[in-house]
């Protein structure tokens, strides 16, 4: 597909610039870029989407579980004896 685009100046050098320092064609940095940023928005779309069915997940005995070994597993995998999730401060830190 051909596109004609009016830039403006500044993008136009910013654009030039990229073409020039990578040593390829202005056609193929601008295109470089919008793939990038399509590609970026798609990763977006789909962790939020994920992290939206983890909020929408309403099996609370599961996350609860979940919750515990994370915790456990992050104070036994640690160089330091102390605790990062001591007990006694369960409800007012954490």
């Amino acid at each position: 597909m051909t596109l004609i685009l009016n830039l403006p100046p500044e993008l136009e050098q910013y654009l030039l610039q990229e073409a020039k320092q990578q040593g390829i064609s202005l056609e193929a940095i601008t295109l470089q870029l919008l793939e990038n940023s399509i590609l970026l928005r798609q990763k977006q779309a789909e962790a939020v989407n994920l992290l939206q069915s983890w909020i929408d997940d309403q099996d609370i005995e599961e996350q609860q579980e979940t919750g515990q070994y994370l915790i456990h597993a992050l104070d036994q995998d640690r160089l330091s004896e102390r605790q990062l999730f001591p007990i006694e401060m369960k409800g007012v830190s954490w």
